[in-house]
C-alpha cells in the first residue's frame, strides 16, 4: 500500500512539473508576443503622427510654392500609399515589415524632396506656421527612430525566447513564430558625400 502512494505521489509530482513547464512556457510566449504587438502599436502611432502632420505642412507650403505642384502631389500620393499599407500585429514577418517600411521610405523621400524645394522660398522659411510644422516633423522623425529601435529590442527578446530550448518545442506546437525586424534602408551604411 505504501508503494502505491509513493508511485501516485511521483506521478502527481511529474504531472505538476510538466504542467508548470508547459503553462509557464506558453504564458511567457504569450506575454512576450504581446510586448512585441504593443511596441508595434507604438511604431504605428509615431508613423500616424507624421502622416497627420503632412496635410498641414502641404497646405502651408501650397500658398508659397505655386510652381512646385508636382512635389506637393508626390508628397500627398506618398502619404496615401504609406497609410494604405497596414500590417496585422499577428503577422509581423520580415516580408510584411519590409513592405511597410518601403511605403514609409517612399513618404520620407517625398518629404525630403519637399523640404529641399522649400529652400527656394525665403518667405516660407520665415513663416511661423511652417517653422512649427517643420519642428514637429523633425521631432516625429526622432520618435519614429526611437520606437523602431524599441520594437527591434522587443523582437530580439521574443525571438531569443522562441528559439531557446525547450521553449522552441512549445513555440512550434502552439504556432509561435519568429518576428521580423526593421532593417536599415539599402545603402544606409555608406556615409553621404557632402559637396560645397
Amino acid at each position: 500500500m505504501k508503494k502505491t502512494w509513493i508511485i501516485i505521489g511521483i506521478v502527481v509530482l511529474l504531472l505538476f512539473i510538466l504542467y508548470r513547464l508547459f503553462a509557464g512556457s506558453y504564458n511567457n510566449l504569450v506575454s512576450k508576443e504581446e510586448d512585441v504587438k504593443s511596441q508595434w502599436a507604438q511604431v504605428e502611432n509615431a508613423y500616424q503622427r507624421r502622416s497627420d502632420l503632412i496635410p498641414n505642412l502641404v497646405n502651408t507650403v501650397k500658398g508659397y510654392a505655386e510652381f512646385e505642384k508636382s512635389t506637393l502631389t508626390e508628397v500627398v500620393q506618398a502619404r496615401a500609399s504609406a497609410t494604405s499599407v497596414k500590417i496585422d500585429a499577428n503577422n509581423l514577418s520580415p516580408e510584411s515589415i519590409s513592405k511597410f517600411q518601403q511605403a514609409q521610405d517612399g513618404l520620407s523621400g517625398a518629404l525630403s524632396r519637399l523640404l529641399v524645394t522649400i529652400e527656394k522660398y525665403p518667405d516660407l522659411k520665415a513663416n511661423q506656421n511652417f517653422l512649427e510644422l517643420q519642428s514637429q516633423l523633425e521631432g516625429t522623425e526622432n520618435r519614429i527612430s526611437v520606437e523602431r529601435g524599441r520594437f527591434n529590442e522587443m523582437v530580439q527578446v521574443y525571438n531569443k525566447y522562441v528559439r531557446s530550448f525547450p521553449t522552441n518545442i512549445f513555440a512550434g506546437m502552439f504556432g509561435f513564430a519568429q518576428k521580423g525586424y526593421f532593417q536599415a534602408v539599402a545603402g544606409a551604411e555608406k556615409a553621404p558625400e557632402v559637396k560645397f
